[in-house]
């Protein structure tokens, strides 16, 4: 047995995966490694906390989706494991740092025993030819002495490479960390990385300034493409709405892949004019570009997107800003997609600024299919 998190032998876990396969498909969300890492959590006992978790929601008679296995992997998984290790780290490198110094303290106090010791010899001389016992004792004190202080220097050198090691542990786990709060499939943030971002740039109150203003983006009929040239090419999309959104957000703004098909993208500086316009302008990008087969000009599909809009109120927190950005992209898809719908000072007070009808069709296409 490891002392790794998962120190199960390959029968436990396929006895594991044996279990875990009828519960994930009970649930709306998708079979994908967030859900199993959730779900095998859950069946192997080894985290008390998801497994109440998961028998609360299913004691209401819900099942998991989206949102809720995100939410349960970000907070019973993920954020313990990523606390557990920056203790472990910490710990290791005071306990090395503690050693290292000792280490020093000894062979400096050593070279100074030594140092005495040889003083004190060179008073013992005696007439040339002669030897005493008190000088031959002498000469094996400091000898001994010798070796001791090669001993605690070599303790020493061992020591410092072992906190080179550590140092190089610690940029590592930094950059685990990193990858932790990005998307894998397209680079931006992603749900735990946005909140990570906000406490560091807003405080542990996250107060959210008053000029700032959201968008929430969802591709719409993406099931549609999912079902029509498979999870592969889905995700070729998603990949390619993201590099449209990193292309056209800038300074303070923040690009995130809020799950599945759906985008959010925070401006702190930006006034509800300002967002409507980048929201108009990803909508009419993402709109006039087609899907086509590789090395050919048939094409094969359209994406579009919908869009809600919300600009900060007086005393709003960052939930109740996404709600209501949420329900101005419901409308715009309530009300026939490819549109962005803006949500004014009162949830119910929608805008819709309904999408052009001439945009020109351009050829090159951000995602094709072979």
């Amino acid at each position: 047995m490891t002392g790794t998190k998962y120190a199960h032998t390959k029968e436990q876990s396929a006895e594991f995966l044996r279990q875990v396969l009828p519960l994930m498909s009970k649930q709306s969300a998708a079979l994908h490694p967030i859900s199993y890492a959730v779900w095998y959590e859950y069946v192997s006992g080894i985290n008390p906390d998801i497994r109440k978790a998961v028998d609360d929601v299913s004691a209401n008679g819900k099942t998991l989706d989206e949102d809720t296995v995100y939410a349960l992997y970000s907070q019973h998984v993920a954020e313990a494991d990523e606390a557990k290790v920056q203790r472990i780290s910490a710990s290791v490198q005071e306990v090395l740092t503690n050693l290292s110094l000792s280490a020093q303290q000894a062979g400096e106090q050593a070279n100074q025993y030594g140092s005495a010791l040889e003083q004190w010899g060179s008073q013992l001389v005696t007439p040339a030819g002669t030897e005493t016992k008190s000088s031959s004792g002498l000469q094996d004190i400091l000898q001994n002495t010798g070796l001791m202080k090669e001993s605690v220097d070599g303790l020493k050198s061992r020591l410092d490479a072992s906190q080179t090691q550590i140092e190089t542990l610690r940029i590592e786990l930094l950059r685990a960390r990193e990858e932790a709060m990005s998307d894998a499939l397209t680079g931006l943030l992603n749900r735990k990385g946005l909140e990570r971002t906000l406490k560091e740039q807003l405080g542990p109150d996250m107060t959210l300034p008053g000029n700032l203003s959201l968008l929430m983006l969802d591709i719409d009929h993406f099931k549609r493409v999912n079902d029509s040239f498979g999870h592969l090419f889905g995700d070729k999309v998603i990949r390619a709405v993201a590099q449209v959104i990193k292309g056209n957000i800038k300074g303070q703004d923040i690009g995130v892949r809020y799950g599945g098909e759906e985008f959010l993208i925070l401006l702190p500086l930006t006034p509800v004019d300002g967002a409507l316009v980048l929201a108009e302008k990803l909508r009419s990008l993402i709109a006039s570009s087609r899907i086509k087969r590789i090395n050919s000009d048939e094409m094969l599909e359209s994406v579009t997107i919908s869009i809600g809009v919300a600009s900060r109120q007086d005393g709003e927190v960052l939930e109740a800003l996404v709600g209501r950005a949420d329900e101005a992209l419901y409308v715009s898809k309530s009300n026939g997609r490819n549109r962005v719908t803006a949500a004014a000072a009162m949830a119910q007070d929608l805008v819709q600024v309904p999408a052009r009808q001439t945009l020109p069709r351009q050829t090159s296409c951000y995602a094709e299919m072979p």
